[in-house]
């Protein structure tokens, strides 16, 4: 069975033109470099001043524990559900577990689909 754990505060999602700005002592800081992007996921008060686009208002829930590597279907199961509910999300994978990000005006309905999917064992969720 999976536990899910709302994370505290708001969440931003951005891309930054340099990584300097980051301030990586935050709590909660997911960064993503590719050839052609430097993107940021970070608390909401704690965005760099200078972005080059933003989008704010994320909640977030983490899948509490820590998953071990030959897991398989997680965050399809998770993303399964919310998609059935017509509820995009944002997801970061750790080490450690995955986050799920949502808008903040659907997280309440995101977790109730996933409890009762969860209930149901409709998504495999135990």
């Amino acid at each position: 069975m999976l536990r899910l754990e709302t994370l505290d505060g708001a969440f931003t999602v951005c891309q930054v033109a340099d990584a300097r700005e980051i301030d990586l002592g935050q709590r909660y800081c997911f960064v993503g470099k590719t050839d052609g992007e430097l993107s940021l996921l970070c608390e909401t008060a704690r965005t760099p001043a200078h972005t080059l686009r933003r989008e704010d208002g994320w909640r977030g829930f983490r899948v509490r524990g820590t998953l071990d590597f030959s897991l398989t279907g997680v965050l399809a199961r998770l993303s399964g559900v919310l998609a059935a509910q017509g509820i995009p999300l944002f997801a970061v994978s750790t080490y450690n577990t995955d986050y799920i990000f949502v808008k903040a005006g659907e997280l309440d309905r995101a977790l109730a689909a996933l409890e009762q999917a969860e209930a149901s064992d409709d998504a495999g969720l135990h």
